[in-house]
């Protein structure tokens, strides 16, 4: 894009509320012209290869085709358009499947309008922009996972042992000489940290990953 040229954007967002918002903010802005709106990922791509916009403001979750899927489809269709996901979600597999299919940018909706703006202006320009959430997930994918247990302290890998040996919270209380408020606390901890739903699935990933033995 030419220095001084309108920065042509298109909308895909299946709440009609929100595009009516960024309609009208982008109105503000003299540099910034909205080409196209799409309600969903289906019309969004066929717009897409219609009016070729230079950014296009992606929503996440759609029904149909979500915005990941179209991301994909329009960096194929259309090469040259820059894709920025604006979503209200910050979950890690949506930061890196949205980047890895080919987003510029990601934002989360509670961004600021000036936040917003240079984020279009660094997408047209080929710079990418990244909320301090996805910062995080992109460094959290780079560095792989965890060895799961890693992060226990030597009293939760206490706690663990005895419920591998099926100890419920107060019996673990009483061998450790903690109050059973302590015990749950540490219990809680745990099952966090393994990414465990239940005592039962907490002791079964300890006992995959060495942490404990079989019961």
């Amino acid at each position: 894009m030419t220095q001084g040229k309108q920065i042509r954007l298109m909308i895909v967002d299946d709440h009609v509320v929100v595009r009516s918002g960024l309609s009208a903010f982008l109105l503000a802005y003299d540099d910034l012209r909205l080409v196209g709106e799409a309600g969903n990922g289906e019309e969004g791509v066929r717009l897409c290869r219609q009016i070729q916009p230079d950014v296009v403001l992606m929503d996440l979750v759609m029904p149909g085709m979500d915005g990941i899927a179209a991301t994909k489809a329009i960096k194929d269709y259309c090469p040259q358009t820059q894709v920025i996901a604006l979503t209200s979600f910050g979950e890690d597999e949506r930061v890196q499947a949205v980047l890895k299919a080919g987003a510029i940018g990601y934002l989360l909706k509670n961004v600021s309008a000036q936040e917003l703006v240079a984020a279009i202006r660094n997408a047209a320009a080929g710079k990418p922009t990244l909320s301090t959430e996805a910062t995080r997930a992109v460094i959290r994918a780079s560095t792989g996972p965890q060895t799961p247990g890693v992060e226990l302290t030597e009293r939760e890998r206490e706690v663990l042992v005895l419920m591998a040996k099926g100890l419920n919270n107060s019996q673990i209380a009483e061998q450790l000489v903690i109050s059973a408020s302590t015990t749950k606390f540490h219990v809680s901890n745990i099952l966090t940290k393994l990414g465990a739903s239940t005592r039962t699935e907490a002791v079964a990933l300890a006992v995959r990953n060495h942490l404990v033995d079989s019961p």
